[in-house]
């Protein structure tokens, strides 16, 4: 389930929590914000065109902004092992951090000992569901806070042209989350005729995110994560109405971690399906394997 080298742990707190997923030295990865409100760190090495190419790990969490402090344990026990970007005065782990707003949920701000903790917790065997940085989410928030349902972390893994492919989603969305044929999987509970975006009381109205890391051991280059992060938020686009709102921090990761070279256009497609997949198990099993070619999805509890 897991891609070869590609491990994952998690810090649960009372109402919070961190998800941190470390991967091999020489893992190429790129990224894409669309929503209007990101609470994120590191995230413009990811572009393109900066000199880095290189990701050591990247951190999901909650606590706001102020849980962004949670990748400073991660950075500090990752060069204390070797990993990073060689410089002179040392090796810089690239950690790549993205927080979800679950304040209302927990007073407690996660920080350096509690991203250490996730990081020491890394391995092979995941699970989803009310755990790491989905610990405090919530989704269906577009009706009023008060008729939110909780949200999630979900993961959908593939076997594709011999690549390995992993999405983890953190689901803090403003809309509800919907399945293919349109129906609410989870959603607002408020009536049918409530106005949707009602005026929002005070510092709530950019409380909300959706966030999602796609794993590959497929052979690409950062141009092309680039461009695959863009294909995730097509998955986002399917499996939240609404989705990449002005109040939604919504951003997708693609890294690339292995020597398999697949065609890119399907990779975008199946990049697509797996983000919507995760997206979706984060409210329900937690899980979900995509039996590919013909994409039949799976759940399970574990």
């Amino acid at each position: 389930m897991i891609p070869d080298g590609v491990a994952i742990g998690h810090w649960s707190g009372d109402g919070t929590g961190i998800t941190v997923i470390t991967v091999p030295p020489g893992t190429v990865g790129s990224g894409e914000i669309r929503g209007g409100a990101p609470a994120e760190r590191e995230f413009a090495l990811l572009d393109p065109r900066r000199t880095v190419r290189h990701v050591d790990a990247v951190v999901l969490t909650g606590g706001s902004a102020f849980g962004l402090a949670s990748a400073d344990g991660v950075v500090r026990d990752l060069a204390a092992a070797g990993r990073g970007f060689p410089t002179a005065g040392g090796n810089v782990p690239i950690v790549p951090t993205l927080a979800i707003y679950d304040l209302l949920e927990s007073r407690r701000r996660p920080g350096p000992d509690e991203g250490a903790a996730a990081l020491a917790a890394v391995g092979r065997s995941v699970t989803g569901g009310r755990i790491g940085a989905g610990t405090g989410a919530t989704v269906g928030k577009w009706r009023g806070r008060e008729h939110a349902v909780r949200g999630g972390l979900g993961l959908a893994h593939a076997l594709r042209e011999g690549a390995q492919w992993l999405a983890v989603a953190v689901v803090n969305a403003l809309g509800d989350v919907i399945g293919d044929d349109g129906a609410v999987l989870a959603g607002s509970t408020a009536p049918a005729d409530a106005p949707a975006f009602p005026t929002p009381a005070p510092f709530e109205e950019s409380a909300n995110t959706t966030l999602v890391v796609v794993v590959t051991t497929a052979r690409l280059d950062k141009a092309t994560c680039h461009r695959l992060a863009g294909s995730a938020h097509d998955g986002f686009a399917r499996a939240l109405r609404p989705a990449h709102t002005s109040a939604d921090g919504d951003a997708a990761i693609v890294l690339a971690a292995g020597p398999v070279e697949v065609h890119p256009d399907r990779a975008g497609q199946l990049v697509a399906d797996l983000s919507a997949t995760a997206i979706r198990a984060a409210v329900g099993s937690g899980v979900a394997t995509m039996d590919l070619p013909t994409a039949r999805m799976v759940e399970s509890g574990a």
